[in-house]
């Protein structure tokens, strides 16, 4: 690192290597903060150290993705609101184009032969990075018996008894926050120092951040009310992911199952295995791995486009999708920034924050058998016994080719450590290989 003075970067600066983080943010969210920190603090210098980390501990406590608040904080200490907007929007952008154009060539060639052959292999690979995410998250948030509880209960409510994601998303919030005011030692919590109050109290700020950006969040939500009525396929695709934008927790891959059983069996947008190409997708772009939303939202114009042609209306689904998952994340940063020091030292926040990632683990397990029954088996009947509600497949719809990618996708990513964009293009020329042998 370079010691010195910290720099200040001119307005044009801060563009250009805000555009180049956005290019290269590939790896997810580790990555992303470990890319961002080598720019920002260890070569530029432009943002201390100590600032950089406390920043991120109030990322990690707030919905959304971290990676891409994390930008919007650094740009927002820069250069204010113009600078915020512009680190965290060109995180965004580079991503969301390709993550488009990717939707849009999806749903051209979905009905075709080779194209499902290729996405065989590619929603293979997918449990096996769900995997990895799921045992490298549990290494990091299961260090108590508590949190160990929290997952198994997360996972049951969800697998078992079909509970509401955000029902189990607060509750594990409510029981953490508990915990970490009453008995920090429950979620391995370390102390926290006394609060430096330097007695500025930014009310007026946080305040005007919520009214400016809480109307340019729902300003699109109002032009498709009055222009196309609240029954419109582009009002019900803005509404469910401005929800999802409010218990984000997690990452992307907490919310994957709920986002994929609410489009498949809620609103009809997608089939089963569809969700796991949209992250195969997500997995290969730049920017945060929410970005899967993008997919969903294409997807669910593209098959009810009336009044617009099928493109047009997914390309208007794809833009409504990304502006609502990721304009309260600038509204999050630039309310919640200013009081930085102060929440990042609240041990009931801290502690709600730590209860929600032991519960994550639980819903990523859900998400895992979840997509593991609908990729590797044609046919899952739901049954219902009392208050259990259990998906059971079809043994005989067992899909052994989806199977032998899957366990060459695991081999290489456990056993050889390779990467996940190397994985996925492994994993797709074994589909084609598969389906050409089939054909």
């Amino acid at each position: 690192m370079t010691e010195g003075k910290l720099q200040h970067p001119s307005f044009s600066e801060l563009v250009r290597v805000s555009a180049r983080i956005g290019c290269l943010s590939f790896g997810g969210p580790a990555g992303q903060i470990a890319l961002m920190h080598r720019e920002l603090v260890e070569e530029r210098r432009w943002v201390d150290e100590e600032e950089y980390l406390q920043a991120l501990n109030l990322c990690h406590l707030l919905p959304g993705p971290e990676a891409q608040q994390l930008a919007t904080w650094a740009g927002w200490q820069l250069h204010g609101w113009k600078g915020g907007l512009v680190a965290g929007g060109l995180f965004v952008l580079p991503g969301a184009a390709v993550m488009l154009a990717l939707s849009v060539l999806y749903g051209l060639a979905a009905d075709l032969q080779w194209f499902a052959a290729l996405f065989l292999g590619i929603k293979a690979a997918v449990l096996a990075i769900i995997a990895q995410a799921l045992l490298r998250i549990a290494g990091r948030a299961l260090a108590t018996g508590f949190q160990r509880g929290l997952a198994v209960a997360a996972f049951a409510a969800l697998f078992l008894f079909a509970a509401s994601f955000p029902l189990v998303v607060l509750a594990a919030l409510a029981l953490g926050a508990i915990a970490g005011a009453k008995r920090p030692a429950l979620l391995a919590l370390k102390p926290a120092g006394p609060v430096v109050d330097d007695g500025r109290a930014p009310w007026a700020a946080s305040l005007t951040a919520f009214v400016v950006w809480g109307a340019i969040w729902a300003a699109p939500m109002m032009a498709v009310w009055l222009l196309l009525g609240p029954g419109h396929v582009l009002w019900d695709i803005g509404l469910f992911f401005s929800q999802l934008a409010v218990v984000t927790f997690g990452g992307a891959y907490a919310v994957l199952a709920y986002m994929a059983q609410e489009a498949v069996a809620g609103y009809g947008w997608l089939e089963p295995g569809e969700m796991a190409d949209g992250l195969g997708l997500a997995e290969t772009t730049p920017g945060p791995l929410i970005m899967v939303t993008q997919f969903v939202g294409y997807l669910g114009a593209f098959r009810a486009p009336e009044p617009f042609t099928p493109l047009v209306a997914g390309v208007l689904g794809a833009v409504l999708t990304t502006w609502v998952t990721f304009a309260p994340c600038f509204l999050w940063i630039f309310a919640f920034a200013p009081w930085m020091v102060r929440i990042q030292r609240a041990r009931w926040l801290k502690g709600g924050l730590a209860g929600v990632t032991a519960a994550v683990v639980g819903v990523i397990a859900n998400l895992g058998l979840w997509f593991g029954l609908h990729v590797l088996f044609t046919r899952v009947a739901l049954t219902e016994a009392g208050p259990l509600r259990l998906q059971v497949p079809d043994l005989a719809t067992f899909d052994w080719g989806a199977a032998l990618i899957a366990l060459v996708a695991a081999g290489v990513i456990f056993g050889l450590r390779w990467g996940i964009i190397r994985t996925l293009v492994v994993a797709a020329a074994m589909g084609l290989a598969l389906g050409w042998r089939a054909a």
